[in-house]
């Protein structure tokens, strides 16, 4: 729900994390205001990149508004984005919401096999759904890629079962991504429309398919040993494609999606580019890391030799969600914490957060002479001169 987008003050210099954490807060306030606070559940790390996208293609920075104490902000206010973009980011968040959890209730996903819950979930994502559509239209935004992206995702998977042997080849991985490539993309172009650069449109789609994709792919290789396990569908599995070939796909994805931010036209760009192209790569390095514990003991993620900062030695394998009321109660701490909250089996907690994060190489310094090098790499790098950036 969180997304793959997890960056942490560690990897972000104080200016970035500081922009980074009014997009988040402001995503979850525009939510609470216009529809509630149950809506609050659907804040996810990935959809406030539509509000980030919006505010790097403006000269200045999006207006800010003051918001109270929150215990996540250790009981402070703070300076929260509040602007179109954030209202985009919550459209798209209750939409892509509400088209997951229909699928899970199709599915009967766990819980979602009990009737009762069933049927609320139901209810739940009719209101998110007919939320954001209504937010969507005060916006311009067409919510067809969207809302239609689920029901389309769940054809193609049911298509291999319904075709017989001779009938003609089954979706391929790039065809399995497409739905959620056209969801994202559409997004994404919506953000140069209200920004005024619609000269960024081509760019943006292509940034949305590559990132679309990623995010399709590494949810798979992060699932793969529970859905093999339990027997849920796994677009790798039902491909044949093994860890090997899937990183090949998300190396391909990651630079494709390199190149799009590249492309864009962006006054202010730090930020989008920590996010979209570092933070996408190290998402990218977690999950294979995650899958290479999970192969037999000794080996290690296929392509990536021990001593890889993907893959870091002595990881353990981490913990099963037990699942039943236990896991129930987790979630509903995630969501209420905004994801920085997780259970032991979400996330190895017995590191540090660098461990967890893979901020190699990225930490912030204290020397504020030799400013940090988060700030000066390429990727995502704040471009800032000397410490002016907030490093600390």
């Amino acid at each position: 729900m969180f997304g793959i987008v997890r960056p942490c003050q560690h990897v972000l210099c104080k200016g970035l994390y500081a922009d980074w954490m009014g997009h988040l807060c402001g995503l979850c306030l525009a939510l609470r205001d216009e529809h509630g606070h149950l809506s609050r559940l659907v804040t996810n790390y990935d959809g406030l990149l539509v509000s980030v996208l919006t505010e790097a293609q403006t000269p200045a920075p999006t207006s800010r508004r003051k918001a109270g104490p929150c215990a996540l902000r250790g009981f402070k206010g703070a300076d929260v984005v509040e602007s179109e973009g954030v209202r985009l980011a919550a459209a798209v968040s209750l939409l892509l919401a509400a088209g997951k959890v229909n699928d899970h209730v199709a599915d009967g996903d766990g819980m979602y096999a009990r009737r009762p819950l069933a049927a609320g979930a139901t209810r739940l994502a009719g209101r998110w759904s007919s939320a954001g559509t209504a937010t969507a239209a005060t916006l311009g935004l067409d919510p067809t890629p969207l809302t239609t992206a689920a029901a389309r995702q769940a054809l193609l998977e049911r298509i291999p079962a319904q075709r017989s042997p001779g009938s003609g080849a089954a979706p391929g991985l790039r065809e399995l991504t497409g739905p959620t490539e056209d969801a994202v993309a559409a997004a994404f172009a919506h953000t140069g429309v209200l920004a005024g650069k619609p000269h960024n449109r081509e760019a943006l789609e292509a940034a949305g398919r590559g990132f679309g994709r990623l995010a399709h792919l590494i949810d798979a290789v992060e699932d793969l040993a529970d859905d093999r396990a339990s027997g849920a569908y796994n677009p790798l599995a039902a491909t044949g494609t093994g860890l090997e070939e899937a990183r090949r796909h998300c190396d391909a994805a990651h630079a494709d999606l390199r190149a799009a931010v590249n492309a864009l036209d962006l006054p202010r760009p730090a930020l989008t580019r920590a996010l979209l192209v570092r933070e996408t790569g190290n998402a990218v390095s977690r999950a294979f890391a995650i899958a290479g514990s999970q192969t037999a003991a000794g080996t290690h993620a296929p392509g990536h030799p021990p001593g890889d900062p993907g893959a870091p030695p002595g990881r353990r394998p981490p913990k099963r969600d037990p699942g039943g009321l236990l896991s129930m109660v987790c979630a509903a701490l995630t969501c209420c914490t905004c994801g920085l909250y997780r259970p032991a089996w979400d996330e190895d907690r017995e590191g540090s957060c660098c461990e967890r994060f893979d901020c190699s190489g990225y930490e912030c310094c204290g020397n504020c002479g030799n400013c940090c090098s988060c700030c000066s790499g390429e990727d995502g790098g704040c471009g800032c001169d000397g410490c002016s950036c907030g490093c600390d």
